[in-house]
């Protein structure tokens, strides 16, 4: 039978050549669908949600539901929100297996409140690791921001002051613990690794083998005991039950004052309170995040205007070939798909990730 191939997604490139010549390359007998004049428009590049409050005609919106109902393979969940999880397998009884556009995919899975036995009559993939040159990079712009004392150097040139010299902190003499060893963490290990920093990394559940850089590899229960040696902290783990406030009042207090906290995972992971109160009594030196628990982050957060913090609006991820490179994913995972073998990044849905 012939297996129809659904992109739900906006994107800045059209993929059906690419996944054409894998099809015909592999003699499969493939539909491929790319309905751009159904799906929102792209606001931005790698933006998989599109402009706010698109709506169909009744026309295309029958259409569309038309092409949901014969799709068994999915390049995106519509709206990339939980509501486009539910209306792809309310809509499409066929549907085998979707390849999210995002890392947390999983975490789509969970929010949409769909019951067990109806996510798992699909497979589920991700782009896990798909963003982690570009969050490794931030991360490290992070530490090194602070570590130069970027804060005090912009005092400094809106003063136009020339002070006496004092001494800045090196990478090469730090330690850091980077809890989370996917894909992100494994990248952040590498660059630290590189500038010759003592690399801690604490494995989640699901991580094992040796990663380039790391100069020990500790488990979850041993974090508590290596955060008062560490000059800073690098959260690269997915926003689960398990981590939910991770880094509570408690946890932030274990850390040095001169400690730097860098955040590009969840922002469910960090309590927010309790990072404002460390911050604010100078128990932390500074905080780069790319995700905070609330987003956007409301206008009165007291996260904002802070010379100690470096925030990113949930950007540090995003490339201008993000597109391209998801594409490439999904026609690898395509090729294991239609040749039997296991898939890239595996969603397991009960985990949420």
């Amino acid at each position: 039978m012939t297996l129809t191939i659904t992109v739900c997604a906006p994107l800045s490139l059209d993929p059906v050549p690419a996944l054409s010549a894998l099809v015909a390359e592999l003699d499969a007998d493939v539909e491929i669908h790319f309905p751009t004049e159904l799906l929102p428009a792209q606001r931005f590049p790698a933006d998989h949600r599109g402009v706010p409050g698109f709506t169909r005609s009744a026309a295309d919106e029958a259409r569309w539901k038309d092409l949901l109902a014969r799709t068994d393979v999915a390049l995106g969940f519509p709206g990339d929100s939980t509501e486009g999880v539910v209306e792809l397998f309310s809509c499409a009884p066929h549907l085998r297996w979707v390849q999210g556009t995002a890392a947390g995919t999983g975490e789509l899975l969970t929010g949409s409140g769909l019951a067990p036995d109806v996510v798992s009559r699909a497979l589920v993939t991700s782009t896990a690791g798909l963003h982690a040159e570009p969050l490794a990079e931030f991360a490290l712009f992070g530490l090194l921001a602070f570590a130069k004392d970027i804060d005090r150097l912009s005092e400094l040139s809106r003063r136009r002051e020339w002070p006496e010299r004092w001494p800045m902190r090196q990478l090469a003499a730090s330690t850091v613990v980077v809890v989370g060893l996917g894909g992100v963490g494994r990248e952040v290990s590498r660059l630290l690794g590189a500038f010759g920093a003592t690399v801690l990394g604490i494995r989640g559940s699901n991580s094992s083998g040796m990663v380039e850089g790391v100069t020990a590899h500790l488990s979850m229960k041993e974090l508590d005991d290596v955060l008062p040696r560490c000059d800073a902290v690098v959260v690269a783990v997915p926003g689960t039950t398990r981590t939910h406030r991770l880094f509570d009042a408690d946890r932030l207090a274990r850390l040095p004052r001169h400690a730097v906290l860098v955040n590009v995972g969840r922002g469910s992971v960090i309590d927010s309170s309790a990072l404002v109160a460390a911050l604010r009594e100078g128990r932390l030196r500074g905080a780069a995040v790319d995700v905070t628990e609330l987003e956007p982050l409301p206008a009165d957060s007291p996260l904002w205007g802070r010379s100690d913090v470096i925030l990113s609006p949930h950007t540090a991820a995003l490339t201008v070939d993000e597109d391209d490179r998801i594409v490439r994913l999904f026609a690898r995972n395509l090729r294991r798909f239609l040749t039997g073998e296991p898939l890239h990044n595996l969603v397991e849905p009960g985990r949420g990730y």
